[in-house]
């Protein structure tokens, strides 16, 4: 069982199982049309915190040599970084938009309160938004039921010259200390079907 850190913000506890830096592999398994792709890689990613009520979150991929390769050479994949939090309405406690401060107490600061924010199923509302640097923005909402997180995309928004890349679905969930997940997309005028999952361990 992991120890809650001292001075969480109390919105952050419910996701305060997947804060640190984590590491291990995946494959990756896509098919287009006739064609398969299919490669295991690396990945690293990073959930930390500022003090206020969302994790930062960044990930890091890489290819592994594939078998038979003469080379060792790990091959930069693809980055992502952005931020999680539960989904409750913005007051004027809270900052922004923009730089303006917050006015007067900052809600939802106690677990008394935000035990209010549990949803019918007993878990909490959930937003995400993940930017990616070839020209792809993604918000997600879901919910987190204990050590488990399900997402699916409600916008996407793409650059004109991103690759298409329509929708997606995401699952973590901590098994035996470990950090699984698994990824859907819906990308290059394929419906969504399963495209990377992975395991990693935690090291910080």
């Amino acid at each position: 069982m992991r120890e809650i850190p001292v001075g969480l913000p109390s919105e952050l506890v419910p996701l305060s199982w997947l804060l640190g830096v984590w590491e291990g592999s995946g494959v990756l398994e896509y098919q287009i049309g006739e064609e398969s792709v299919s490669r295991t890689f690396g990945h690293r990613l990073s959930f930390s915190h500022d003090g206020l009520p969302y994790l930062n979150y960044s990930s890091y991929t890489w290819l592994e040599p594939e078998f038979g390769s003469e080379s060792d050479d790990k091959i930069p994949l693809a980055t992502e970084t952005g931020y999680w939090r539960l989904s409750r309405p913005q007051t004027s406690g809270d900052p922004g938009p923009g730089l303006l401060p917050g006015e007067g107490e900052r809600p939802f600061n106690t677990t008394e309160a935000v035990e209010t924010l549990r949803n019918a199923a007993g878990g909490f509302d959930i937003e995400v938004v993940l930017a990616h640097p070839a020209g792809v923005a993604e918000l997600y909402l879901g919910q987190v039921t204990g050590p488990r997180i399900d997402l699916a995309t409600d916008a996407v928004v793409r650059t004109a010259g991103a690759k298409p890349y329509a929708a997606a679905t995401r699952l973590y969930g901590l098994v035996d200390n470990h950090l699984l997940w698994a990824w859907d997309i819906a990308a290059l005028g394929q419906k969504l079907r399963t495209h990377a999952s992975g395991r990693l361990a935690h090291i910080e």
